[in-house]
């Protein structure tokens, strides 16, 4: 039987964020059918005003995701009884939209977008423009430092390594995004924006890391 020497092998990446991603939520509610995807499409008109108004394309926006589904509440009847009612249907939509990290064009988009009338749900992320290219420099890294700790394996037990027989990767998708959290009070987002615009922050740099695991043949 060829002897083998199996070696998991670490890569890290650190990055600087150079992309920003806001998420947005819309949820309209009705017991009319028809009234609440109109409402849901009057809502989504609204979002795409505010942001054409401050440069973006119609096309910027992007939808993650799209649900209808019927809401239904428990009601007690006169036996003192529990019964579901039926209390409308409800529209959510997930909507993404991304671009270049600037806090001058953050702080304009978030006041566009919290000033208009379709009032969505806010998160911001900040992340790379290129993530292929952050896994591809995260995968030569794994791949030295296994060779590195096969080579020292080997010379500590006196033998000398051969080929490579075997990768084992597990292609899942990392989540490459910095872990500083942006938020502002809602209150706060009613103001003007003027005083955001002049601060300069910088988002933490992103730290990823993975494994791969590598087979030699020991000669």
């Amino acid at each position: 039987m060829a002897k083998t020497i199996t070696v998991k092998g670490i890569g890290r990446v650190t990055a600087r964020p150079d992309y920003v991603v806001l998420s947005m939520a819309l949820e309209t509610r009705d017991m009319d059918y028809g009234k609440a995807m109109n409402g849901a499409a009057l809502h989504l008109e609204g979002l795409d005003r505010a942001l054409t108004g401050v440069g973006f394309g119609k096309d910027d926006l992007k939808t993650t995701n799209f649900n209808v589904s019927t809401s239904y509440i428990n009601v007690k009847n006169r036996a003192g009884d529990y019964e579901r009612k039926f209390d409308g249907y409800v529209v959510r939509q997930s909507l993404k939209l991304a671009f270049d990290f600037d806090m001058g064009r953050l702080a304009e988009t978030l006041s566009a977008v919290t000033g208009c009338l379709s009032n969505p749900d806010l998160s911001i992320s900040f992340t790379v423009k290129d993530p292929a290219a952050i896994n591809e420099e995260m995968l030569r890294s794994a791949a030295v430092n296994a060779r590195q700790k096969a080579e020292v394996l080997c010379g500590a037990a006196g033998v000398r390594l051969g080929e490579l027989t075997a990768i084992d990767y597990n292609w899942g998708e990392l989540d490459i995004v910095s872990n500083t959290r942006y938020a502002v009070a809602e209150d706060c987002l009613a103001a003007p924006m003027m005083a955001m615009k002049s601060m300069d922050i910088q988002p933490d740099d992103i730290d990823v890391s993975d494994t791969a695991t590598f087979v030699w043949a020991i000669e």
